[in-house]
């Protein structure tokens, strides 16, 4: 078992052609993985470098705060790399990860529930990565501005479960075989579970549009 390595989020992240062709293939987390389980610092900065930004891309969609994003990412990892000895790789490695920070995230939205729900109260700004437009016609951007406050609002009424699945496959684009092994399930259950949830953000995006029509 490996010490605690103390990981910086704002450590900047490698460039491709900084790294050695084979480090940047999928296949070779396992050769890395191997390496940190022997306690190669090295390696450990390597697998951090690599899947940062996946990590904290997929928890700031969870949490939709982006300094509660950088804690869970940081704990996500010092979780991984503490417990390092006990990943087996019929999972890749970034699906253990994210289901570390699945986990997290679940967690921390448990102990903060009361917080949470007093905050969304005052939610204005709290998902500013959702709601900036992207054109220079201003027209244009207003309509994106609404199109995705309305998306804000109907991701924000689903439940935790499904909501982590529309991140999971329709924000992050993982694949189904991913979602089942972070889920735990079958990679059928795990479609029935996004069809699910995707009709459950159907059904709260329609009422939110049919209002703004009235």
């Amino acid at each position: 078992m490996i010490a605690r390595t103390a990981i910086r989020l704002d450590m900047p992240p490698r460039s491709a052609s900084s790294e050695p062709e084979h480090l940047r293939a999928v296949d070779d987390d396992i050769a890395l993985v191997l390496r940190a389980k022997r306690g190669d610092e090295v390696a450990i900065g390597l697998l951090f470098n690599k899947h940062r930004d996946l990590v904290y891309r997929f928890v700031l969609n969870m949490v939709r705060n982006r300094d509660e994003a950088e804690d869970i990412t940081q704990e996500a990892f010092v979780r991984a790399f503490r417990n390092i000895d006990k990943y087996q790789d019929r999972a890749k490695f970034t699906t253990w990860l994210l289901r570390i920070a699945t986990n997290l995230c679940t967690d921390r939205a448990r102990m903060t529930q009361r917080r949470t729900v007093l905050e969304q109260e005052q939610v204005g700004d709290g998902l500013r990565w959702m709601t900036e437009g992207s054109t220079e016609d201003p027209n244009e951007n207003l309509l994106q501005d609404h199109r995705r406050e309305i998306l804000r609002q109907a991701l924000e009424s689903l439940s935790e479960a499904n909501r982590a699945l529309i991140v999971m496959r329709d924000i992050e684009e993982m694949e189904y075989a991913d979602i089942a092994a972070t889920l735990g399930c079958t990679v059928g259950g795990a479609k029935l579970r996004v069809l699910r949830a995707r009709r459950a953000l159907r059904d709260r995006i329609l009422p939110l549009m049919e209002e703004d029509q009235d």
